[in-house]
């Protein structure tokens, strides 16, 4: 029976995909991750310590997040149960817990409860997690793709510490790639397949910084050319790497962040990142109208009178994006990219909207100076108003000294940028007439 149980756990080991197989066995084996796993990290010193709570991993897919948990239960002895957030329901999550209290009360062995896709949980199915989370009748890890502080309720993440984990670095991945076509036992090396350098960089290169896709692309290639050539070759490579799918969650990370870097690239003049970000949204499936109206905003926001052309041809693109659609409103996106990252930059109708505002929330209210009322109605004449207003366009440059507020007040000052600069040097000479004109009376 012992022979017959070794020879089918040897076919399942072998049947389980190449990522599988090369899983770290202990933490000398773990790649990547060294801002938590570094000497004197939180996360490392608390397993030399031994003393592990309730944990959260956020990161990208295939960044080492179940390897990890399961090393942490072997590396302090704890018991490992594993629950997948998609399959998983309420009955299967108080089993497992009802599970660990056991064990804990029998023999004093603590369980760790991972929960991949934990985000993926509904708040009831969270909020049954929080008793045994408490007490310690648990040690909980969960995985997610998703920033914890959105998708998670916030009663568990205040009992949980938070570790992203980051995308792995090229020289980690190819690390991995080399060791898994090195290794005789649970990697490639009995295949007898030469990798080309060129190859071995694409695979690489588009793995982006994924260990499950690198290796189970490398797989899918020297498979395929084992019987053959035996010579993964960059064509090879080229044709085992699935269809890159960009990572996109429309109310996640990704959308924000790609987004933020998007604006911040026009705001800081840089044409081709802008261009890049923009590339970024549209491929992975961003609502294109959604890319037009944050140009339309950064149009005000950051050019403003700087090049009020910019605004114009912001609301151009979005005309033109709900008219056409993609793929060739792309063309008109860029278009309107482009002129918004090289236009002369100036925040300064947005600060003087805000400083208003502020003003009007939190100052006393100022009455409309009486000479600027409304006189276009019976009585208003009886009531003074609109009386003593000067027409500025009776006056010979178009402009007489004239209060528009009751008090002395400087919103909007333009910065010596572009057009703007032209504001600049009139309201300065305007300014200093109407202080002379005060001076005079």
């Amino acid at each position: 029976m012992n022979l017959f149980t070794a020879q089918e756990d040897a076919n399942r080991h072998r049947a389980r995909p190449l990522a599988a197989r090369m899983r770290p066995r202990n933490l000398n084996e773990f790649t990547g991750q060294s801002h938590l796993l570094a000497e004197g990290r939180l996360l490392r010193r608390t397993l030399d310590a031994d003393r592990i709570g309730s944990m959260i991993f956020y990161g990208p897919p295939g960044t080492g997040k179940t390897s990890l948990a399961e090393l942490i239960a072997n590396q302090t002895n704890r018991r490992f149960r594993r629950l997948n957030a998609t399959m998983a329901g309420v009955k299967d999550v108080r089993a497992v817990l009802e599970e660990a209290r056991n064990h804990l009360a029998a023999d004093g062995q603590q369980t760790v409860c991972f929960i991949d896709e934990i985000h993926r949980f509904s708040r009831s199915q969270q909020d049954i997690l929080l008793p045994d989370v408490e007490d310690g009748s648990i040690a909980l890890i969960g995985a997610t793709t998703a920033n914890p502080f959105f998708s998670l309720v916030a009663p568990l993440v205040s009992r949980s510490q938070i570790f992203e984990f980051q995308e792995l670095t090229h020289d980690d991945v190819r690390g991995l790639l080399v060791q898994a076509l090195n290794d005789a036992d649970r990697g490639l090396s009995t295949c007898n397949v030469n990798v080309n350098d060129d190859a071995l960089d694409l695979l690489v290169e588009l793995s982006d910084g994924d260990a499950r896709r690198a290796l189970t692309a490398l797989e899918i290639a020297v498979l395929s050319v084992t019987e053959t050539t035996g010579t993964v070759d960059l064509e090879v490579a080229k044709e085992s790497v699935q269809q890159r799918i960009l990572r996109f969650d429309p109310a996640g990370d990704d959308h924000y962040d790609v987004a933020s870097a998007f604006i911040k690239s026009i705001r800081g003049s840089d044409p081709d990142a802008s261009l890049y970000w923009l590339a970024r949204m549209l491929e992975s499936g961003e609502d294109p109208r959604f890319v037009a109206r944050r140009l339309v905003i950064s149009a005000s926001e950051d050019i403003g009178n700087a090049d009020p052309q910019a605004l114009l041809i912001a609301t151009a693109a979005f005309q033109a994006t709900e008219t056409i659609g993609m793929p060739e409103c792309r063309i008109n996106l860029a278009q309107a990219t482009t002129y918004l990252a090289c236009s002369p930059k100036s925040n300064a109708s947005y600060t003087a909207i805000d400083a208003a505002l502020q003003d009007v929330r939190n100052q006393t209210i100022l009455p409309v100076p009486v000479h600027l009322r409304d006189r276009h109605y019976e009585g208003a004449q009886q009531l003074g108003h609109g009386d003593h207003y000067q027409y500025p366009h009776d006056a010979v440059d178009g402009w007489c000294e004239q209060d528009y507020l009751g008090v002395p007040k400087t919103y909007y000052q333009p910065t010596d940028r572009g057009h703007e600069a032209e504001f600049r040097q009139r309201l300065q000479e305007l300014r200093r007439r109407r202080e002379q004109s005060e001076q005079n009376d």
